[in-house]
């Protein structure tokens, strides 16, 4: 009688472990979602070194953290129109078009190159002085603070009357440098200057996202430690033999700050370790 009582007191110890296990194996998949991936080349991937290759001009890459998204999500379509150079009017002209009223998630960075992005860096490339850059800079900020925001609102509304029930993410833009010893690179002034600028841009930005009833997603602190000049940056350098690479995120950046940052904004987590690492 002991040993039998003792039998079902450990039987009885046995169900009460396995049930939680087993009731978290039963626990339902979450619902697919289809995916609509917009922006510029933050979004695209230019920097990956790796494109699609019936993306031409676009440079979209499978290493982009719209693609890791979709890889390590349940993602029911995955739809992706991101395109290197493009700017908000790119966006609306071009890419708005797998968006319906069954998209569940649209993501987007835009607004980069209105500022204009590239025209900023080249006029802050040796020799150019400090203040030289200084003021390209400012221009850029001053553009981003009067003109950008009425285009920004003119494409979030566009997306929200053609998705009317995704949840739209919108990404913002890394610090570029970091501030360490870099004879190679931007004089620290003039790094401070665009890193500045980035945050500005930022800024803008999220307020216009937010008065859209959008999320922003600000990669900054992901990417701290690992931009230009870093031991380990997660941001190219200057290439001579690929410029378009140059001052965009690398895999890395991918995989360990944009995609993380599109995580928390979503709620979900990879399902990718090596992906949503830390530094």
């Amino acid at each position: 009688m002991i040993r039998a009582r003792a039998l079902q007191a450990t039987f009885a110890a046995l169900v009460t472990t396995l049930l939680p296990a087993a009731a978290a194996v039963a626990a339902p998949a979450p619902a697919p979602i289809d995916y609509v991936a917009l922006g510029d080349s933050y979004s695209s991937g230019v920097g990956t070194g790796n494109y699609r290759p019936d993306s031409g001009n676009c440079l979209r890459s499978d290493a982009a953290y719209p693609a890791l998204w979709a890889k390590s999500h349940t993602a029911g379509s995955f739809a992706f129109t991101a395109c290197g150079g493009a700017t908000t009017q790119d966006v609306r002209d071009k890419q708005l078009g797998p968006l319906n009223d069954r998209t569940g998630l649209v993501t987007i960075t835009a607004g980069g190159n209105d500022a204009g992005f590239g025209a900023i860096l080249s006029s802050c490339v040796f020799p150019a002085s400090d203040a030289s850059c200084d003021a390209a800079v400012n221009a850029g900020i001053d553009y981003a603070s009067r003109t950008l925001p009425g285009r920004l609102d003119g494409l979030y509304r566009e997306i929200r009357a053609k998705a009317p029930k995704a949840k739209v993410v919108v990404l913002g833009y890394p610090r570029l440098f970091e501030r360490d010893v870099c004879p190679l690179s931007f004089s620290l002034h003039k790094r401070d200057s665009l890193n500045h600028g980035a945050d500005e841009l930022n800024r803008v930005t999220a307020g216009r996202a937010q008065s859209a009833g959008f999320a922003f997603a600000n990669p900054t602190s992901r990417f701290a430690g690992h931009g230009i000049c870093a031991r380990d940056p997660w941001i190219n350098q200057l290439d001579i033999a690929h410029p378009v690479e140059s001052y965009h995120p690398d895999v890395d950046g991918h995989a360990r700050a944009y995609l993380p940052t599109l995580n928390s904004a979503t709620g979900q987590q990879s399902l990718d370790p090596v992906a949503s690492g830390g530094s």
